[in-house]
């Protein structure tokens, strides 16, 4: 028989074809969808909604107001869903969302919102987060990112699609790094990224694009030819580099440049990285 929440939190819910292991703690009120799997030593907190085919393989923590999508995995020895590692948090009534067919790898950390930030840190789908990775509160993760071991996204940052995120590498408060970008490993990044900008160095450096991950993506011959002379006119053109990117956007109607533009011109609270000159 399946029970159901209710407004006292009376009941945990818990579907049929759900398999819980006798040492799990699921506190009343949690929801656990079709086909779940909690595995030994795992907790799973009172306002936790696991969806189909979640997997927690064992020692993992899942509290909070969270959610955790479909066929999500998630790895011994992850915290996902405490509070935020912000001393102005109160207790507010705050959430932590994650998408479907993420991988979440050992020792991974991902905190809820604070009232400040919006109240919601989110994560997309098909997203891999190796051992050690932390995601702060109120940063906002698109799809198909990949953080590698010890990778940080700080509070209120955004990441893009098709992000790669090096290992022991830093993503500092508020920065966004655009779409299909890639940043090194043992880099510290205090500044906005453009999509599909290749960034190295200790502390972040925009050394070009990331070719090798266009490449791979099957984007065009003449689509990268397009971003490879934008990137030179973001390096060497006449004016402020937000000047550099209106005139870009004037001139080119390749869809990839376009979001470049689009990107540079949009509201940000940190300034660029931006190509030597």
């Amino acid at each position: 028989m399946r029970l159901h929440r209710n407004d006292g939190h009376a009941k945990v819910s818990i579907d049929p074809s759900a398999r819980i292991h006798a040492s799990a703690v699921v506190e009343d009120g949690a929801v656990i969808g079709e086909g779940a799997i909690v595995g030994p030593f795992c907790l799973v907190g009172a306002d936790v909604t696991l969806g189909p085919k979640v997997e927690l393989k064992s020692h993992v923590v899942v509290t909070g107001r969270t959610e955790i999508g479909a066929e999500t995995v998630i790895f011994p020895g992850a915290v996902i869903g405490e509070i935020p590692q912000d001393l102005k948090f109160n207790g507010e009534a705050t959430r932590l969302v994650v998408g479907k067919r993420n991988r979440i790898r050992e020792g991974v950390t991902m905190n809820t919102g604070t009232e400040g930030g919006g109240g919601l840190t989110s994560v997309g789908d098909d997203c891999l987060f190796m051992t050690g990775a932390h995601v702060a509160h109120d940063a906002h993760v698109g799809d198909r990112v990949i953080v590698a071991n010890q990778g940080a996204i700080a509070g209120h940052c955004v990441i893009e699609d098709d992000v790669i995120i090096g290992g022991l590498s830093g993503i500092h408060q508020f920065v966004r790094i655009g779409k299909g970008a890639i940043i090194g490993a043992v880099t510290m990044v205090t500044n906005d990224v453009i999509p599909y900008g290749l960034v190295q160095a200790p502390r972040g450096e925009l050394h070009g694009l990331n070719l090798v991950g266009l490449k791979r993506k099957g984007v065009s011959r003449s689509d990268i030819t397009a971003l490879r002379a934008a990137f030179q006119m973001l390096a060497q053109g006449e004016g402020a580099f937000a000047d550099r990117a209106r005139k870009l956007g004037e001139e080119n109607d390749s869809v990839y440049v376009r979001e470049i533009v689009d990107f540079i011109l949009g509201a940000s609270d940190r300034h660029f990285l931006t190509p030597e000159r």
